[in-house]
């Protein structure tokens, strides 16, 4: 039997499988479906003088394993170089010919792919360019628990996509996670304070004189833990809408790539850091700057301004950015030193498609509050930002959770975490004030 037929079986077993399970939940089975369910489903092993049973299922997932072993024996055979001619003998002595590896097909776009995985869903039919992904257990095809994976180049798209339209992911520091791996630990240098004995984790140095005896210093650690946490979507698709691949292939990619940036960077905004990413705005290095004596409610004013500049650790100046509600702008393209705009319009520099405050970015988003409120303008430095991300989407589709309404649902989850690289401010070597990449504005109520 070919692998197709054997997937093709497997499919249709999953699925009868899937309505007997229903009807014993609900007290309706016969004992000729009981009997039915038992032979897909039951495995037993030799007691006694009772011989072992393998159910349908297994046997087809035993079918298929061989079956896709020897394709890939078959595949890794080459051709022995000779070094005389083959005689006649030879060629009928050989008991298996050399089977070349053929390049594997692929999807032309998502939305072919996805039509694809709904036929095989529905037992229409299973394209041999689709990928299981199984489960542990009984699922069905495109259960919760299992599913065909995306083709990659559709995955990488999906990704991209996030990636390219988010405001603050794009700008952190990524770290890989290896793939046997939920997460990563880092050991990072306790370092809170430039006074003499603090700096580095507790490193110093000590101008010595000829003779003298040298001072040993030790390190202090802390330990960064990041393990990866999931965010999902779900796409109700209707049979109307299924049978448009092209519609599909702009449609997915476009409202997932947006809803996937949002909740990421949402997260690296203000996450509480339980089940998601810690935002900067929660996190115990931000540095929240006052509001000046008898500052009226809803406003932002230059000295605001001039004193979270301040409030910024020295290496961040090259790369921090501003990020606002949208509702601080008018105010802010009136600023002035003195006779001197602290603010430059977008356009004024060919090519930069943001404008400026004091020479840095300013980047409106969604998730900064709103006027007046503690995180309406923060200025922050997202490569003191660190991200953990692991593979790209994983998709399953189910045909069954909206069968009364003539739709197919197609789950997308990725994996992934973020926390601020800092822990706490950093107490200057001289002076009092703290200084963090991470600094935003104290409610003017």
């Amino acid at each position: 039997m070919s692998i197709k037929a054997l997937r093709d079986k497997k499919v249709a077993l999953i699925a009868e499988a899937g309505v007997l399970t229903a009807k014993v939940a609900d007290g309706s089975i016969t004992d000729a479906e009981q009997a039915r369910l038992s032979a897909i489903m039951d495995d037993r092993a030799a007691e006694g003088d009772k011989p072992a049973y393998v159910g349908e299922l297994k046997r087809v997932n035993q079918a298929i394993a061989s079956t896709e072993r020897l394709m890939d024996e078959q595949r890794a055979m080459t051709p022995a170089p000779a070094e005389n001619a083959e005689t006649s003998t030879e060629r009928t002595e050989r008991t298996s010919p050399t089977v070349a590896a053929e390049p594997k097909k692929k999807f032309g776009s998502l939305g072919e792919q996805m039509v694809a995985i709904v036929n095989a869903g529905r037992r229409i039919t299973v394209d041999d360019r689709l990928e299981w992904q199984a489960a542990a257990g009984m699922n069905e095809g495109g259960g919760q628990d299992g599913g065909y994976l995306i083709q990659q180049d559709f995955v990488s798209e999906l990704m991209m996509r996030a990636y390219d339209r988010s405001d603050l992911l794009s700008r952190t520091r990524q770290l890989p996670v290896g793939p046997n791996s939920n997460g990563v630990k880092i050991n990072a240098l306790k370092d809170s304070s430039r006074a003499n004995g603090t700096r580095f984790g507790g490193v110093q140095a000590f101008w010595t004189g000829e003779g003298q005896q040298k001072v040993g210093t030790t390190l202090q650690f802390r330990q960064m833990d990041l393990r990866l946490h999931k965010l999902t979507g779900l796409l109700y698709a209707t049979d109307e809408l299924l049978e448009d691949a092209v519609f599909l292939n702009s449609f997915i990619p476009d409202i997932f790539g947006d809803e996937f940036s949002f909740k990421i960077d949402d997260a690296i905004f203000e996450g509480n850091g339980a089940g998601m990413p810690l935002g900067f705005i929660k996190s115990p290095a931000l540095v929240t700057v006052n509001p000046e004596g008898g500052q009226s409610a809803d406003t932002v004013v230059v000295e605001n301004i001039v004193k979270m500049w301040a409030r910024l650790w020295l290496r961040s100046r090259k790369t921090a950015i501003w990020t606002i509600n949208q509702q601080i702008e008018p105010q802010l393209m009136t600023m002035k030193i003195g006779n001197t705009p602290i603010y430059l319009p977008q356009g004024t520099i060919e090519g930069e498609p943001f404008a400026r405050l004091l020479g840095r970015p300013i980047v409106p988003t969604e998730f900064n509050s709103a006027l007046g409120d503690k995180g309406d303008v923060a200025l922050i430095d997202l490569a003191q930002y660190l991200t953990i991300q692991k593979g790209g989407f994983k998709q399953d589709v189910s045909i069954h959770a909206r069968f009364i309404n003539d739709e197919t649902t197609f789950r997308f989850v990725t994996r992934m975490d973020g926390q601020p690289i800092w822990d706490a401010p950093l107490t200057p070597f001289k002076g009092a004030d703290t200084l963090s990449p991470f600094i935003t504005l104290a409610d003017r109520a």
